[in-house]
């Protein structure tokens, strides 16, 4: 127990539980069931972007162009459904695998070619944003509405029954997720590679792992989840407007960071990157009520996203000591 209450993402976790109660002792509206419904429409793409993440930061890289890769497979998707008459179904593949090749990509840029990867994903992040826009002539696009059969996929997110009630089925795919992502990370050849990449990247591929594939996959699966970030997006949102998406990125990095990934690397778990996006997210959408603007929004999240960090520096240092 007093191992566990040491932990980081646990402190984070007793912090977002005092943070919503406090936020809903300030506000009526914050207690009110359509905000839990709008908070979690959001993190539903958030926690999937965190979740792919997690494995390039766990390497010591970053992925930059998952908030724009994002919104360019939603388009893309949503472009194939509007003008081609394609399936929602095969919409929603073709989104994802473009978000897996270009996570390929990202990953071949800095371990095959040596990129560093806040230059590699950056590029990337460019050339995304400017696809998407491309594609589409500059047009917002609109996936088809839960008012039509079309619209089927909004209810993997959320179903609506009679005029107002929802109900947040988007929970049971996601904790499936999250449930498998953790098996993954910590009992599959990926996972374990992928936390020695980021401990020792030297002492792991004079010990025979063939470092440049498993550094690879840590990215595929980064942009894997992109794609599947980008479902839940078109979900979430009525329309979804080209040449966005710059920013989106660091809700997901930087819920990583404060539940317990090292900025280093080597260390993280998929359980603590969900309970960071659980706190950016009661953060988020709770400040408003409280009446603080946008602004002060940012600078808070960029105070604690410092704090989080420090943590970790210090950390590393403490156990250089020993």
């Amino acid at each position: 127990m007093k191992k566990l209450f040491k932990e980081q993402k646990f402190i984070v976790l007793i912090v977002a539980i005092v943070l919503y109660v406090i936020f809903a002792l300030l506000s009526k509206e914050f207690r009110r069931y359509t905000t839990i419904i709008q908070m979690l429409d959001f993190a539903y793409y958030v926690v999937l972007m965190a979740i792919g993440v997690t494995f390039p930061l766990i390497t010591g890289g970053v992925d930059l162009s998952i908030g724009t890769g994002m919104i360019c497979y939603a388009l893309v998707g949503g472009f194939m459904i509007r003008n081609y008459h394609w399936p929602v179904v095969l919409a929603m593949l073709l989104s994802v695998l473009f978000g897996l090749v270009i996570g390929i990509l990202n990953g071949t840029l800095v371990s095959v070619m040596g990129l560093p990867p806040f230059l590699a994903t950056l590029c990337t992040c460019m050339i995304t944003r400017g696809l998407g826009t491309l594609l589409v002539n500059k047009q917002a696009v609109p996936w088809p509405t839960n008012k039509v059969p079309e619209g089927w996929f909004h209810s993997i997110f959320k179903l609506t029954i009679g005029r107002a009630t929802k109900i947040p089925t988007g929970l049971i795919p996601i904790a499936i997720i999250v449930i498998i992502m953790m098996f993954v990370l910590n009992h599959t050849r990926v996972g374990r590679y992928t936390i020695a990449i980021g401990s020792n990247r030297e002492a792991t591929r004079l010990s025979g792992v063939n470092v440049r594939i498993y550094h690879i996959a840590a990215y595929a699966i980064c942009g894997l989840f992109a794609g599947l970030a980008s479902i839940a997006y078109a979900a979430a949102t009525p329309t979804v407007q080209p040449g966005t998406g710059a920013g989106l990125e660091l809700d997901a990095i930087g819920a990583a960071i404060v539940g317990g990934v090292s900025a280093a690397g080597g260390v993280g778990s998929i359980e603590g990157t969900v309970i960071g996006v659980l706190f950016i997210q009661i953060l988020k959408i709770g400040l408003p009520f409280i009446g603080l603007e946008a602004n002060w929004q940012q600078i808070i999240l960029g105070l604690i996203l410092i704090g989080a960090v420090l943590v970790d520096v210090i950390k590393k240092r403490k156990e250089a000591a020993l």
